[in-house]
């Protein structure tokens, strides 16, 4: 007869990273957080500094290790999709945020929810009308006579 108390310790899976979603506008982020010392993010399997190389961007993305103080101490892996690069760079702070959150909520969520890290930002293209000179809000020109 096994142990099944044994058996239920050998079937668990140890889980160490952490898994959540960013979006913004039509951008997605899925974000694999693990708690290492390299601190290496990869996006798409590239590391961010190949996709992103502006010093602003840069910022950008670092901003919540930077929030929580813990630059450099964590590992990503990001895959991204559709989207510009600032919705795509919206898309990754929002959901390395969610992913600090959920790996320590009682320090690390009151300090991104103040920079509002953690809120989705809901702003979305508008669609484009018939009779508008093809944008959402443009008109066509009236003939004056």
């Amino acid at each position: 007869m096994i142990n099944s108390e044994k058996v239920k310790v050998a079937n668990k899976k140890k889980i160490n990273f952490i898994f959540t979603t960013g979006r913004r506008k039509e951008a997605v982020a899925r974000v694999r957080l693990w708690l290492e010392k390299n601190g290496i993010v990869f996006i798409n399997e590239k590391p961010i500094e190949e996709v992103f190389k502006s010093p602003l961007q840069k910022k950008i993305y670092e901003e919540p290790f930077r929030v929580v103080d813990r630059l450099g101490q964590f590992s990503a892996s990001i895959k991204l999709r559709c989207g510009g690069e600032s919705a795509q760079l919206g898309a990754i702070v929002h959901g390395v945020s969610r992913a600090l959150a959920l790996f320590d909520s009682e320090t690390f969520r009151p300090a991104l929810s103040k920079y509002k890290f953690l809120t989705r930002d809901s702003r979305e293209k508008e669609s484009r009308k018939y009779g508008h000179a093809g944008k959402a809000r443009k008109r066509k020109q009236s003939p004056k006579r």
